[in-house]
């Protein structure tokens, strides 16, 4: 355990990060993402687009914020999160206002390449990034939990909230209400509350970690990808596909709409169980045990017809590893590699894993019916598997001190 585990500085950061996290990505996720999903009809209606030319918007996002996260990650390892993570927001509000003034597909495009950069800088990754440094190993995974539970329950009021303001004040005055309450919230919690770039050199004082170059020529990075970027796949697709089929197999239109609740469910209670539960058993099995069991879920489900409580209980399967995954992935990279280029190594994972979660649901289109479901619930047997090898596993064992970070040049 670390000097610093029992800091009452370092236990008081966390604290205000985590509330700070939880305002900046509630806010940040709902201006950014939940309210592209509301105003999709009136947008294309307006800018006289197809809906599949404006949801490519949303697509553009998604691949800039992979291809942008690598140097992202090298930022954050290098200053801290406080000037990517600001620049990231500033970012970001600038693109919620490109897109209430956007007349035209490339200027809509243009709006969501910013927008894609600002998630990327600014929500969960950068934040887990910064939460691992300034937090205690007894309590990362709590704080990670805390984070992300809240925030996800928090921003599905963003639909109904947007949704009520389009009805008042139209689709573009309703971005401009979301941009400046992501701007008068998220860009000073973000300058002020994350760590500077001198205290996160203090924070690192007494960690350690491998460099990038090593961690990549390990085995159990490889398998650590294998693993997410098999189940980000599966979640993807069944969460594109879930309504489809059980309308497909028999369930009536509202039942099939309605089903999905219960991955909403499990999702927060997984993640409520998962810091005791990993305290006691560790991350890594905690999280294989609940791919397989997800996987299981998706194999069994073509089997069960129209049975409501097996249906439930399939989705409710899935929900599992869905929840748990989120937080898994930083709490285990941080167990493994330490975190003096934790959020480097994170980020090189990015793109396969935006690849797989815009290639999966494509796969699972192209199959159809029940076989998609036993391809993805296999894929997600086999991400278990994948972390098998790694349960018990020692910290990989860094080539020099917690020095390790890369030379420092003049301050940007």
């Amino acid at each position: 355990m670390s000097a610093a585990s029992g800091d009452p500085a370092r236990s008081r950061t966390s604290t205000r990060l985590v509330i700070a996290f939880i305002v900046t990505n509630t806010i940040g996720y709902g201006a950014l993402i939940q309210s592209f999903t509301v105003l999709l009809v009136p947008m294309s209606a307006d800018l006289g687009a197809s809906r599949t030319a404006v949801a490519f918007a949303a697509t553009l996002s998604t691949l800039v914020g992979a291809f942008t996260a690598v140097p992202i990650g090298r930022m954050l390892d290098r200053y801290g999160g406080r000037l990517i993570m600001t620049l990231g927001t500033v970012v970001g509000v600038a693109g919620v206002g490109l897109w209430a003034t956007a007349h035209s597909l490339p200027h809509l495009y243009l709006a969501f390449t910013l927008i894609g950069f600002s998630l990327a800088a600014s929500t969960y990754e950068s934040a887990f990034a910064v939460l691992v440094v300034a937090t205690d190993e007894r309590r990362r995974d709590t704080a990670i939990v805390v984070v992300t539970m809240i925030t996800g329950f928090a921003t599905s009021f963003f639909y109904p909230l947007t949704g009520w303001l389009d009805g008042q004040i139209g689709w573009r005055p309703s971005l401009l209400v979301l941009g400046a309450a992501l701007a008068v919230t998220a860009i000073p919690l973000h300058a002020f509350v994350v760590p500077s770039r001198a205290m996160h050199s203090a924070l690192l004082a007494d960690r350690s970690g491998v460099r990038l170059g090593e961690a990549l020529r390990n085995s159990r990075f490889w398998l650590l990808l294998v693993a997410f970027v098999l189940q980000g796949g599966a979640n993807a697709a069944f969460l594109l596909l879930m309504v489809t089929y059980f309308r497909d197999v028999g369930f009536s239109a509202g039942t099939a709409a309605s089903l999905p609740l219960a991955v909403g469910i499990l999702q927060l209670t997984s993640r409520l169980a998962l810091a005791p539960l990993a305290a006691r058993f560790g991350m890594t099995r905690v999280t294989a045990v609940s791919f397989a069991v997800q996987g299981v879920g998706m194999l069994v489900l073509p089997l069960v017809g129209t049975s409501i409580p097996l249906t439930l209980m399939c989705i409710a399967f899935f929900g599992l590893g869905y929840g748990i995954s989120v937080v898994a992935r930083p709490s285990i990279v941080a167990d493994i590699f330490g975190v003096t280029t934790f959020a480097s190594i994170l980020s090189v994972m990015t793109v396969p894993m935006a690849v797989s979660r815009a290639g999966a649901p494509l796969v699972a289109t192209w199959l159809q019916d029940w076989r998609f479901l036993v391809v993805m619930g296999l894929a997600c047997v086999l991400s278990a598997a994948a972390l098998v090898p790694l349960i018990g596993a020692r910290r990989a064992a860094p080539a020099a001190a917690s020095v390790d970070v890369m030379p420092e040049p003049a301050c940007p």
